[in-house]
C-alpha cells in the first residue's frame, strides 16, 4: 500500500447531512475539483468511505 493517497471532491455538499459535510471538510477538501493528499491509514479510509458518494480517491505520487 501507498503511504499516502489523494482525494478529492468531485460532487457538492450541499444537501447533505451535517456530519458528511464535516467528515469532507476535516479531509481537506473545500469545493468541488479540489485535491488533498492525506496518509494512508484506516482513520482517513473510514473518512473516505463514509463520504464515496462524494469524493474520489487515487494513489498518491511520490
Amino acid at each position: 500500500m501507498a503511504d499516502s493517497i489523494k482525494g478529492t471532491q468531485r460532487r457538492s455538499t450541499i444537501g447533505v447531512k451535517p456530519k458528511l459535510r464535516e467528515t469532507v471538510r476535516s479531509l481537506g477538501l473545500r469545493g468541488i475539483g479540489q485535491s488533498n493528499v492525506v496518509p494512508d491509514n484506516e482513520a482517513m479510509r473510514g473518512m473516505i468511505r463514509t463520504v464515496s458518494h462524494l469524493v474520489e480517491i487515487e494513489p498518491a505520487e511520490g
